[in-house]
């Protein structure tokens, strides 16, 4: 039995979306998908879908190419950068100011992997909080 690969940038988007503001378990009760273009079109360099908020701050913004998906933490950026090393998705620094922090998604299966991200980047934010 061979099963479909998830591959389009759109479609993970969409699983992507679906997970952060559908879940309403451990971190992910804090998170909405805000601001989302529901025309986008992706990009080679990325087009961007929406915006992932943490009570009602941006923290991320999520993008979409003709293969993948990637987040763009601009919170959150060390803790981004380690969870996805964790989690084994692709990430990359983005030399901007302020820094922003790249996590690719690059399947359907890599969005448990995705939110799992999003939820230590929550976690490390509630610390710094406390």
């Amino acid at each position: 039995m061979v099963e479909d690969r998830i591959t389009d940038g759109r479609r993970i988007a969409e699983l992507l979306s679906s997970e952060i503001d559908g879940r309403e378990d451990g971190e992910l009760t804090h998170f909405a998908v805000t601001n989302a273009d529901r025309d986008v079109e992706p990009t080679a360099d990325g087009a961007r879908a929406y915006d992932v908020t943490r009570h009602d701050e941006r923290i991320a913004r999520v993008f979409v190419h003709e293969e993948r998906a990637h987040l763009e933490f601009e919170t959150g950026q060390d803790a981004a950068a380690e969870a996805a090393s964790d989690t084994d998705l692709r990430m990359r620094p983005k030399a901007t100011a302020p820094p922003k922090t790249l996590v690719f998604v690059e399947s359907g299966a890599e969005v448990k992997q995705a939110t799992d991200v999003v939820q230590q980047v929550s976690r490390r934010l509630e610390d710094a909080d406390s």
